[in-house]
């Protein structure tokens, strides 16, 4: 897979998709994407008829749940993320996965680690519970919406486009002179907001505002998902008492009768957004599941001692060292083993590099390297790596040529393999 960085210039190439996302997660849309796309360095390419998208978050990769289009294939692209990460020398991990789609994954991956965090979640509304705020739930609401009435009778609501950026520019300057939060996120995301409403030129996303003598007193800007109004930006005057709850009615009011849910998104771990928005009595909190896909080695602690008729396979050990590195740069000998050393080596002293490399792998539990010995000698090695994440490993053998002949090669792979079947319980090798 080649994936191409998301920007303003190719980013209707990901509306095809998210235009019929009903996963209700505000991370499925191109909104999110261009926000914070500092953030979360995404990028996507199509396959399996599929939109699948890899963010890089603190220097590690993490995929979003694949987005079918017509005829897409979820659980082929799911192998080919696996495929990918595997060629990368990674582990899989797919991140913001809606809950509706979580058996799935449980029933694909036999080791799995799953992140659910609280502050992840996004508020979802319904819109009609937004619309009109029926109910002594909402009687709050209702009398914040009646004082703005009442001071400010010829406030109404304006559809917003690209020609309006003087009356935004101008929203902006009065919203910054009341801003008071001192939190670097909060500071953040208000600059990221004035950078996402410099993209309305296009058919992507609806904004409006209310219009109080000439100056907006309150903005709001979504983008329609599926059946979920994705909404990007909330900002109000507070010196306007009331422009908040007005915002957010007008805003679902205005939407279209295919909009069935208002997504708010998560609350920023803000304590006054996590209380505002559990006032607005949402329907269900948006979890999004992050899977860290692992491998049978992680059930291991060390490198277990192996024993067949004639060989005993245990870890590799400082004494190898000299054994192993003939082996390993037997050009000839090894011209079948399917990798070649010189792509990776990293220029540290040759007599210390493979068995680092080796006691590396484990560590990460990216495979198991045996040592073959006959009696007390180191004769060649059996690995067991290439793990893809569903139960399935590689293994190879190579024995010393001055052993070859006598089946010790046939042996020590027997003893392998009977072990990952059997003992760390992998499906196939």
């Amino acid at each position: 897979m080649i994936f191409e960085p998301v920007t303003p210039q190719n980013a209707e190439k990901l509306r095809p998709y998210y235009i019929n996302c009903n996963y209700r997660l505000c991370e499925y849309s191109v909104g999110v994407k261009l926000m914070w796309g500092s953030v979360l360095h995404p990028a996507f390419c199509e396959a399996a008829n599929c939109l699948i998208v890899r963010n890089q978050i603190d220097g590690r990769y993490q995929f979003d749940f694949p987005v079918p289009g017509p005829e897409g294939d979820v659980d082929a692209a799911l192998t080919l993320i696996e495929k990918y990460c595997t060629e990368q020398g990674v582990r899989p991990v797919v991140s913001v996965v809606p809950e509706g789609e979580a058996g799935r994954l449980f029933l694909r991956y036999p080791v799995v680690r799953l992140i659910n965090e609280r502050p992840w979640k996004d508020y979802i509304y319904r819109r009609e519970d937004l619309a009109e705020f029926a109910g002594r739930h909402y009687s709050g609401q209702r009398n914040h919406i009646h004082k703005f009435r009442k001071l400010y009778p010829d406030a109404e609501y304006v559809p917003l486009t690209a020609a309006d950026e003087p009356l935004l520019e101008r929203f902006w300057q009065d919203y910054g002179a009341e801003f008071s939060k001192e939190s670097a996120i909060a500071k953040n995301e208000l600059r990221l907001a004035k950078e996402m409403l410099r993209h309305l030129a296009g058919d992507w996303f609806m904004a409006g505002g209310l219009l109080h003598e000439g100056r907006l007193v309150a903005i709001s800007m979504g983008e329609q998902c599926g059946s979920t109004m994705q909404v990007h930006i909330e900002k109000a005057l507070y010196s306007y008492p009331g422009a908040y709850p007005t915002m957010v009615q007008e805003f679902a009011r205005h939407c279209d009768d295919s909009v069935r849910w208002m997504n708010r998104e998560d609350d920023a771990r803000d304590k006054g957004l996590r209380m505002s928005k559990m006032q607005y009595l949402p329907a269900a909190l948006g979890g999004k599941l992050c899977f860290e896909v692992g491998s049978e080695l992680d059930r291991l602690h060390e490198i277990p001692t192996l024993h067949s008729d004639r060989l005993t396979l245990d870890a590799l050990t400082e004494k190898d060292k000299l054994p192993y590195n003939a082996l390993c740069l037997d050009e000839e000998r090894n011209r079948l083993w399917g990798y070649d050393w010189h792509k990776d080596y990293d220029g540290s002293p040759m007599e210390e590099y493979f068995l680092s490399v080796a006691r590396e792998d484990f560590r990460l539990r990216r495979c198991v390297n045996f040592a073959v010995r006959l009696g007390e000698d180191f004769i060649g090695e059996a690995v067991l790596y290439r793990f893809d994440c569903r139960g399935g490993a590689e293994l190879g053998c190579r024995i010393d040529k001055a052993y070859a002949g006598n089946g010790y090669g046939t042996e020590a792979f027997a003893a392998v393999a009977e072990w990952g079947l059997y003992k760390i319980h992998l499906s196939r090798v």
